[in-house]
């Protein structure tokens, strides 16, 4: 199954080339694993991954992508070495490529390798009660940061639990006719604001 998640990490230019990990997301472990020594991940530097990492910064193709991949016998690492994405604005991540449903993290990563961890919800209820049929996944959510304590994320847990439940009673209240699916929707929108801490950030995101 996997805790997917999807890594953008910052150009000279200000957009981001974007990587997938399939396990990034478990316990936002990312935010840690991440550094200028290991920009994958992983346990060792590497100063030939350093370089890949800086090249692909640099390129403005797919086919540059692969002359860079090419040159080197590349391991397996926490992050997909390829990108999946070059030259996107956080807000076309987050907006046109980031599944909320699927994603369970977002990471981005800037050029002097400070990493913002986000816990994504998905706003969709056709899961949660019978009067929604479908919702995209896609551009259909928030992004939440969590309090970090001596290197773990405070709350994350409970934070998803939370949510979950938030999104089980708006279920039943739409179901019930006390709220129209816009209701529920703005609803869950004010009890995250209400629920994050004025030191994190919450980003929401709608079709």
């Amino acid at each position: 199954m996997g805790h997917r998640a999807l890594i953008a990490y910052e150009r000279s230019d200000r957009t981001y080339n974007v990587h997938y990990s399939h396990w990034g997301a478990q316990h936002l472990r990312l935010k840690t694993a991440i550094t200028d020594e290991t920009p994958f991940g992983g346990d060792e530097p590497n100063q030939t991954l350093q370089t890949v990492h800086r090249q692909l910064l640099e390129t403005s193709s797919y086919q540059a992508v692969d002359r860079v991949l090419d040159g080197y016998d590349l391991p397996s690492l926490q992050v997909d070495i390829e990108p999946q994405c070059l030259g996107w604005t956080v807000d076309e991540i987050i907006g046109d490529l980031l599944d909320y449903l699927h994603h369970e993290a977002f990471y981005v990563v800037d050029t002097d390798f400070r990493v913002t961890a986000y816990r994504t919800h998905w706003f969709g209820l056709q899961h949660d009660c019978r009067a929604v049929a479908d919702a995209p996944t896609v551009g259909n959510g928030a992004l939440r940061t969590v309090r970090w304590y001596e290197g773990e994320p405070v709350g994350d847990g409970f934070a998803q639990g939370e949510f979950r439940a938030l999104k089980d009673v708006v279920g039943d209240l739409i179901d019930r006719g006390v709220f129209t699916h816009a209701d529920a929707i703005q609803y869950m929108e004010t009890k995250l604001d209400e629920w994050v801490e004025d030191q994190e950030e919450l980003i929401v995101r709608r079709p």
